[in-house]
Order: structure tokens, then sequence, then C-alpha cells
């Protein structure tokens, strides 16, 4: 089995737009034939950890990637499976909400593992925090589903430091991986650390404090949306995209790589050794980011700045 992707993928390929549509329609061949263009794409990468969810695609795509897998096999011991729950989509009777009561999540869990036609869930992440849930319900269920041998290691996603201890607390085995949104674009979780002492500290919604706590204790930072939704990389609409567009291209072909690396670079220049997951079904968008996967991130500080500054349009404070 790789390295787990909690603690060591230095990429993620995100699986949510794989499975076709996200109405009631079934998959079909060709969403089949999609998923399994993306995930050869993602190996010939470098890129062997693949992040998924349960509400993604309405299951669609954890089960076109469960067809990939009987596709190809000897695949699944090379590559290392990520999935999230806690999530449940509205259905047109209730509301979309988050459900992470402890016979949820084992639910939830069984359901994927026979979606991904696998035994087992390398890295289990609670998708959202759910404000009506018991803790130690959550702390009983993750320790049944570990030692029964289906899953192997826990993570949370969009949570701060306060909740990650007090779930944390409870639980005998670690929590390995804590999944965020984190850009060039979304860069609340870089602010939040410089704006201190000034008036616009607190107006970002990055949680204080949580780089610091998930390098204190081992845990390893994931971004979603890492490579901004192609602000950067083809879709610009402010001047300041455009400008920071222009300068990935010229450090791109300085550095004889692609916009999408150095995209990728600038979140994994930071010394809380944040691991991108990209989520763009297209093989080329994949094949584009290989040099984040195999090569170290080669930006200077001054060039760390210089993107930074350009993306927010104004100067630091």
């Amino acid at each position: 089995m790789t390295t787990n992707a909690g603690t060591g993928e230095r990429v993620l390929y995100g699986c949510m737009g794989l499975g076709g549509s996200w109405g009631p329609e079934p998959y079909g061949t060709a969403d089949i034939d999609a998923a399994e263009a993306a995930v050869s794409a993602a190996l010939d990468s470098g890129i062997t950890a693949f992040d998924h969810a349960d509400i993604y695609r309405h299951g669609k795509a954890e089960a076109v990637f469960g067809e990939v897998l009987a596709r190809t096999p000897g695949l699944r011991p090379r590559i290392t499976l990520q999935t999230k729950c806690g999530i449940r989509l509205g259905d047109g009777t209730l509301p979309g909400m988050y459900d992470l009561r402890g016979p949820s999540i084992r639910r939830r869990v069984e359901e994927s593992l026979t979606r991904l036609r696998t035994d087992v869930i390398d890295v289990l992440l609670l998708h959202r925090p759910d404000p009506l849930a018991d803790v130690d319900s959550i702390a009983s269920a993750l320790t049944s589903l570990h030692r029964e041998g289906l899953v192997r290691s826990f993570g949370v996603s969009n949570m701060g430091a306060p909740q990650i201890a007090h779930l944390q607390a409870r639980l005998d085995v670690p929590l390995v991986a804590n999944q965020l949104e984190m850009s060039l674009y979304s860069r609340d979780w870089v602010e939040a650390g410089v704006l201190v002492n000034t008036p616009e500290f607190g107006r970002g919604g990055f949680p204080f404090g949580t780089l610091e706590h998930c390098r204190d204790h081992g845990i390893r930072l994931q971004a979603w949306g890492a490579l901004a939704q192609g602000r950067f990389t083809g879709r610009q609409q402010t001047p300041a995209e455009q400008a920071t567009a222009e300068l990935l291209v010229r450090l791109a072909r300085s550095k004889d790589t692609t916009p999408e690396t150095v995209l990728l670079w600038w979140l994994m220049r930071h010394p809380a050794a944040i691991a991108p997951v990209i989520g763009t079904a297209r093989p080329d968008r994949i094949r584009a980011c290989r040099d984040a996967a195999l090569r170290e991130p080669d930006l200077t500080h001054e060039e760390w700045y210089q993107l930074w500054i350009t993306a927010r349009g104004v100067p630091l404070p």
C-alpha cells in the first residue's frame, strides 16, 4: 500500500468531477471511460492518492471509480483511497444537512465500501462539523470501524483547531488530516495569520490558529479548491487575476514547468507542507500538475510573496 494520504502524499486527485451529472440519471460506460482516463492521467503524473466523498455526484463518483478498479486488476494495492462522510444532500422533502451520528457514519462507510469495490478505506474524513453531533458517538463509531479493519486512518474536513482537539481527546487513534479550502484565490488561510492587529482581522472565514494546531499535532493539511477553479489559468475575471495569470506564465517558463504547477507550488512552498487536492476531470489539466507531484516546490521567498501580493491586488498591511 502507498504512503497514507493523510501523512505523506504530495498531491491528491479529487474525484468530485467523475461519475457524470449531479442528477438522478445513472452513470454509463462513457462515464466509466472518462473516470478511467482521469485516473490514468493522475497515475502518469505520479499521483496515487484519490479523494472521494459519499455525496459526490450522489455516490456516482465512488461507483465509477469502483468500476475502474474492477477493470484494472492490481491497481487497488498501488493507491490510497480517501473518502468523506457527514453531509446529506437535500432530496426534495428534507433539506440538506450535516449528519455525524455514529450509526450514520457506519452506514455511509459501508455504502462507500460497496461502491468503491474495496474492503478497506485508507483515510476517512468527517466532511463538515455537525452541531448536533455527540462527539462520544462519533468516537465510538470511528473506533469500531478501525478495530474491524474497515478504515485505516481518520481525519476531518472544514474544521478548526478547537473542534479537532475536542474530537481527538476522545479518540485513541490519531487524526491524520484536515482538508480545507486553500488556494492563491481563497487566501484566508494565510491572511488570518498576518492580519492580526489590523482592522481586517477576523473578516475572513478561516479559523485562526488551525494551521499551527495541525502542524504541532502532525495533522496533514490538504487543500481543496487548490487550482482556484481556473481563475488564474484561463478563467480570469478581474485585473488582479489577469496580472496573476501573466505572472504564473512567466514563472512557469523560467522554471520549465506549467502555470498549474506553479500555482500548486505556491501552496506547497508553505512550511506546513500543504498537500493540494486537484479536482479537474480533464486529463490534460491533470498532467499539467505533474511537476507538483514529482518536483520540490521551486519558488523563492520573493517569488512566493510576489504571487501573493499580485493576487491580493493591494499591498500587504
